[in-house]
C-alpha cells in the first residue's frame, strides 16, 4: 500500500481510538458526583469539635475536588449546565462538576475563617481556572466556586513549588497547611513541613476529618488552646 494511503489509514485509526477513549472516560463521570447543596450536608466534625485547626487548607483539583483530569477527559469550549451552575458541558455534552461534599466543605472553610487553597499541576491551566469560574457553591448565596479559593496556584510543576509560592504571598507557616491530594507522588510537600492526606476517592467531609486529625497528631496540637 503507498505511503499517503498509510498514512490516511493510521490517521482514521487514531481518530476512531481517541474519540472511543473520550467516550469511556465522559461515560464514568456522569452528575451523580454533582455538589449538593451547602445545608444537605452536615459539616465536618472536627470544625465543630473547638481543638486547634489548620489556617490553611489547599486542595488538588483532579480527583480531588472533581471526578477526572481535565486536562484529559474535558474537551473545550465549556458551555454552562442547565442546573445553576452545579455542573458544567464540555464539547461534546458530557457533564463535570464537584464531589458531593465539595460545595459545603468549602462553605464550612469559609465559615470557619480558614484560608483556602489551590495546588495543580494540570497542563491546561486556562480550563481548569474556567471551570472553577463556571461551577458554583450551591447554598443560601450562590457563589462562584473560583471566588472561594484565597490562593491558586495551577500550572504544570512540582507541588513544593506551588506550596513556596502560597507561602510567599500568604505568609502562612508551613506547618499551619493542611493538603489534600489524590498522587502519593504529591507527598514531597511534607518536606516543607505542609501535611498531606492522600484521597482516594475525592474530598469529603470524612476525608476532612481525617486530614485534621492527621494535622493535630503531626504537629502536637491534640489539646484545645486558648485564644491569644
Amino acid at each position: 500500500m503507498p505511503r499517503p494511503q498509510l498514512y490516511i489509514l493510521f490517521c482514521t485509526f487514531l481518530a476512531i481510538y481517541i474519540m472511543t477513549r473520550h467516550s469511556q472516560n465522559t461515560a464514568s463521570n456522569a452528575p451523580a458526583t454533582t455538589s449538593v447543596s451547602v445545608n444537605s450536608v452536615p459539616i465536618p466534625a472536627t470544625l465543630k469539635d473547638s481543638l486547634p485547626l489548620p489556617k490553611m487548607m489547599v486542595f488538588d483539583l483532579d480527583y480531588t475536588l472533581w471526578p477526572m483530569w481535565i486536562d484529559t477527559h474535558v474537551s473545550p469550549p465549556l458551555k454552562p449546565g442547565k442546573d445553576n451552575g452545579l455542573t458544567i458541558r464540555d464539547a461534546y455534552g458530557a457533564s463535570y462538576g464537584f464531589y458531593p461534599d465539595v460545595a459545603s466543605i468549602l462553605a464550612s472553610l469559609k465559615d470557619n475563617n480558614i484560608l483556602i487553597g489551590a495546588a495543580s499541576r494540570t497542563g491546561t491551566p486556562d480550563l481548569a481556572r474556567q471551570m472553577l469560574g463556571m461551577l458554583s457553591i450551591p447554598g443560601t448565596e450562590v457563589r462562584k466556586a473560583t471566588d472561594m479559593f484565597d490562593y491558586s496556584e495551577i500550572y504544570p510543576g512540582s507541588k513544593t513549588t506551588h506550596f513556596q509560592r502560597i507561602h510567599k504571598e500568604s505568609g502562612i507557616p508551613y506547618e499551619e497547611m493542611l493538603f489534600f491530594d489524590d498522587e502519593a507522588r504529591n507527598k514531597n510537600v511534607e518536606t516543607l513541613g505542609v501535611v498531606m492526606l492522600l484521597v482516594r476517592n475525592g474530598v469529603s467531609r470524612h476525608e476532612i476529618d481525617k486530614g485534621v486529625e492527621l494535622w493535630r497528631k503531626r504537629n502536637n496540637r491534640m489539646k484545645k488552646e486558648e485564644v491569644a
